[in-house]
């Protein structure tokens, strides 16, 4: 039997080895190139990453944050009355507070480091709601929204007044907590008012020797922007 080369390739009866579909060296070859490149696709899409703030104008940012512990009666004359175990309730959960939202970055892995201008955390007693209400008000000049570190402080907050009042209550709930405004960047975005907030105290109104001074959180609903 004769054997002839053809174009392309040598050794093979009277044929060639150019690439052929899937299952002869040349097509195995284009189908292992294209699953590499769909699981770099695929890695592409799943790999975590911070945002690309390069290009992002440099401003002046400001975000408002709430949370809220639900708590007995019991409990917050305990607090008011300055009788809890542990000490000052409202004024460590506010420290705290103001720690935690200036380590955000620390806690939230993607989150850029963002070096605040100002950052407020309040506590109030509630007795008609039986809650605790924290809010918080953070800024910046900078390219990222400040949203998180808000939100962070409040949460932290909230669990420093469970931590305070866990052996008097283990059953306190803490909950709510959310971002209300946020100004600065693209666009302005406030929460819309809530029924509930309806039975809320009025602004300025005097609570256990504490001025409230709740949040703005009144506006047109809108989606929320930003760049983190």
């Amino acid at each position: 039997m004769a054997f002839t080369t053809g174009p392309g390739g040598s050794g093979t009866p009277g044929g060639s080895t150019t690439p052929g579909p899937s299952g002869t060296p040349g097509g195995a070859e284009e189908s292992t190139r294209a699953d590499r490149r769909r699981g770099m696709q695929a890695e592409r899409i799943r790999r975590p990453r911070m945002l690309d703030l390069t290009a992002e104008p440099v401003t002046p940012r400001r975000a408002t944050a709430e949370a809220e512990v639900a708590l007995s009666q019991e409990t917050l004359s305990a607090i008011v009355d300055g009788t809890n175990p542990k000490g000052d309730v409202l004024s460590v959960a506010e420290l705290a507070g103001v720690m935690g939202g200036k380590r955000t970055s620390e806690l939230i892995p993607l989150c850029h480091p963002i070096p605040l201008t100002d950052l407020l955390v309040r506590a109030t007693p509630d007795r008609a709601a039986g809650v605790i209400r924290i809010q918080s008000e953070a800024a910046t000049t900078g390219p990222a929204d400040v949203d998180m570190e808000a939100l962070t402080a409040v949460a932290i907050a909230a669990l420093t007044v469970y931590d305070m009042i866990k052996e008097m209550e283990p059953g306190a709930v803490v909950r709510s907590a959310r971002v209300t405004s946020r100004s600065g960047g693209e666009a302005e975005w406030r929460r819309p008012m809530e029924p509930s907030d309806a039975t809320r105290p009025p602004r300025g109104a005097r609570i256990a020797g504490r001025i409230v001074n709740p949040a703005v959180r009144t506006g047109p609903p809108g989606r929320p922007t930003g760049h983190r």
